[in-house]
């Protein structure tokens, strides 16, 4: 049996990812590991109903086995279509009926985040702060107290500078909870996004009180807080896109 007669009886029996391997190893290799032949086996064994028919002429069964024989679990995104230059958050929180917070705060600002916490948080918050992923968030200025006996909310409102357009990230919601482990009070609710992307899955934004350790149980003392959309966004150019699809007004 010649050279080519063996790695022709050997080809077929190979996985994908080992043929592929093959297909780098020398010329003649590429050659033989390329005949088609042997890629539309190892399609058929995944999808046997595409090889009923005829492959389309732009196609080979090589180019649909690479393509699809497994999940992208990574893709890259084109860059945003706006910044955090271009934005403006409007943040307000209520204990009851009365504000007990209440800024605009730039885009830029928004980003940077809490860039010097307050000496004496837990080393979770410590930690969390510290993250790779973007906190958008800003300290509490002055910090103020909230009483859990009372019912606490937020809204967030975002401006674009390139559109003069607003949208609404959190109509009214309240904390309805406290991570007394986490020393976070969260609320949340779920975005609106334009009719242009009718197919958006749902996505929550997220609003986080950070507290400290204030010795009196039925309060907490608020030092930052804290937006993100941490179900589906992590990094900037994932957060930016989010806003970007918002039902602007």
């Amino acid at each position: 049996m010649s050279h080519v007669e063996a790695l022709k009886a050997v080809f077929p029996l190979l996985d994908g990812k080992d043929l592929a391997s093959c297909m780098r190893v020398c010329k003649l290799w590429r050659e033989i590991a390329g005949d088609d032949y042997y890629w539309k086996c190892l399609c058929a064994k995944r999808w046997p109903s595409i090889c009923k028919r005829p492959m389309l002429s732009s196609f080979t069964y090589h180019k649909l086995y690479l393509t699809f024989y497994k999940r992208q679990r990574h893709r890259s995104f084109r860059p945003p279509r706006l910044s955090f230059q271009d934005l403006e958050f409007y943040i307000d929180i209520w204990a009851e009926e009365t504000v007990i917070f209440s800024e605009v705060v730039p885009g830029p600002v928004l980003r940077r985040g809490i860039e010097n916490p307050p000496p004496g948080i837990s080393d979770m918050l410590k930690f969390h702060l510290q993250g790779t992923d973007l906190k958008m968030s800003i300290p509490a200025e002055p910090r103020f107290t909230v009483p859990l006996c009372q019912t606490v909310s937020v809204s967030v409102l975002v401006s674009r500078k390139d559109t003069n357009k607003i949208a609404c990230i959190i109509g009214k919601s309240l904390f309805d909870y406290v991570d007394r482990s986490a020393y976070r009070a969260l609320a949340f609710d779920y975005l609106n996004f334009s009719p242009d992307y009718p197919f958006t899955s749902v996505i929550r934004a997220w609003v986080s009180l950070l507290f400290m350790e204030s010795g009196n149980d039925a309060v907490i003392d608020v030092f930052g807080v804290v937006l993100d959309f941490c179900d589906a966004a992590n990094s900037e150019e994932e957060v930016l896109w989010i806003l970007d699809m918002l039902d602007w007004k």
